[in-house]
């Protein structure tokens, strides 16, 4: 499978202006997947949220905004990450499983908090008792590609147990809560009626809450980064969503509006990395041939955790044969492999590659969610990479700096005994430095 949008040229352009291993992500691309996740229709009303786990740099985010994406966010963290992009609190849905220690102020700035465990609710019930709320609710079914992206049923410790609304009801008696949005999800998949039977799962919870007037079905928006993997349709979703709430507004009269979080459909398909083959080893006529990267799982974990697939293109192309390749990344750690055997992290399986030297770039595609936002940061202290965006009239420009070893160690705290760290001016490199400065 070729490189979606990173041609040859392009390639040794980017690997010449910018280095490897660096992220590339399309303006084109990113724009096209918001406009379809967009043209989703709802009979009263829907708003989307981009997942910004996925990819939460302020670039992106900023660009989604501009086009009237809201934002989910999945920590305290990153509900601050997005404020300071610039986006308003206000569209800010925050669903996290850890409480933030600054909740309060969080919803005093506007952010809208998702109660995602009975705690959860309790706590916001104290702090802010007579108030509107979001619960999520576990319905008991799930659905993913893996056991780690299915996040419904009865293992999965996401929201509340669906059991146990009658206990919802009376902490929000207690604090005198209304229930005003429902938020469920259930994880990855690509089938419009599992979809549909997602969405009357979820109308039906709203039974229990007759004050709810928005529905999030959260996001699991599945792309083919291969091309014998299937991509969600999102007109198609949307379709069976309409004929649910459609038929649950003719039923009760309610009229209630639609929330969906894509991350993975909005930027995976939309980002690459380009690294650069550093190594090419054997073990032997009866082993295998490796090709060595200059990243790896300090850039891209996927592989190594849930045995994902990202098709690898190999430049220069031309007039090249082929043969059977494991390629590896830079980490000294026996993990880090990228052609892991689909569905398993643990297991090797050889690609078909063009023969390569040393030297050779590489286009790794599907990188533009869940590669720079989760990696092995840092293992064996490599530096995370840079970011580039190129943009719709195809110039480039860099949106994050690759990092240096003076921002790698910034917040270690040194004892009195322990060498300074100083930028040395004569070799424009990092020195560690005794007491005696002259010595740098």
């Amino acid at each position: 499978m070729p490189a979606r949008y990173i041609n040859q040229e392009l390639a040794r352009t980017l690997a010449a202006n910018y280095g490897s291993p660096i992220y590339v992500y399309s303006e084109k691309e990113l724009k096209q997947n918001a406009e379809n996740m967009l043209n989703i229709q709802a009979p009263f009303g829907r708003t989307i949220r981009f997942a910004m786990k996925a990819n939460p740099n302020r670039s992106i985010l900023r660009l989604f905004h501009g086009m009237g994406i809201q934002i989910d966010a999945s920590s305290g963290f990153e509900a601050q990450r997005a404020m300071l992009a610039g986006i308003p609190g206000n569209h800010i849905l925050l669903t996290a499983q850890e409480l933030p220690h600054n909740l309060a102020d969080l919803v005093k700035a506007g952010v809208l908090y998702n109660a995602c465990s009975l705690n959860q609710l309790r706590q916001y019930g104290e702090l802010f008792p007579g108030t509107e709320i979001t619960v999520r609710i576990n319905p008991g079914q799930g659905n993913g590609f893996h056991s780690y992206t299915n996040v419904g049923g009865p293992d999965a410790s996401f929201g509340i147990w669906h059991e146990d609304i009658e206990k919802v009801h009376a902490i929000c008696e207690t604090f005198n809560l209304t229930v005003t949005r429902l938020h469920t999800h259930i994880g990855s998949g690509t089938d419009p009626e599992v979809w549909k039977q997602v969405a009357q799962t979820s109308v039906d919870l709203l039974n229990h809450f007759p004050a709810a007037t928005t529905l999030n079905l959260g996001g699991g928006f599945k792309v083919a980064r291969m091309d014998y993997e299937k991509s969600t349709n999102p007109e198609e979703v949307g379709e069976r969503i309409q004929e649910v709430i459609s038929q649950f507004h003719q039923e009760t009269g309610r009229e209630i509006h639609i929330e969906l979080e894509p991350g993975t459909y909005l930027t995976a398909n939309a980002g690459s990395l380009l690294s650069r083959i550093q190594d090419i080893s054997s073990s032997g006529t009866s082993g295998r041939t490796f090709y060595k990267l200059d990243c790896g799982m300090s850039e891209l974990l996927r592989p190594a955790f849930y045995g994902a697939q990202h098709p690898i293109t190999v430049y220069p192309e031309e007039n090249r044969d082929t043969q059977a390749v494991v390629v590896v990344g830079h980490s000294c750690e026996s993990a880090d492999i990228i052609t892991t055997k689909k569905g398993d992290g643990e297991s090797i399986e050889a690609r078909e590659l063009p023969i390569a030297d040393i030297g050779d770039l590489v286009i790794i595609d599907g990188a533009g969610a869940y590669c720079s936002s989760m990696n092995a940061k840092n293992y064996n202290s490599f530096p995370e990479a840079a970011e580039v965006l190129i943009g719709i009239d195809g110039s480039t420009r860099l949106i994050r700096r690759r990092q240096n070893m003076e921002q790698m160690l910034m917040n270690e705290v040194e004892s009195e005994e322990t060498p300074a760290l100083s930028n040395c001016e004569n070799c424009g490199s990092v020195a560690w430095l005794t007491k005696n400065p002259s010595k740098a």
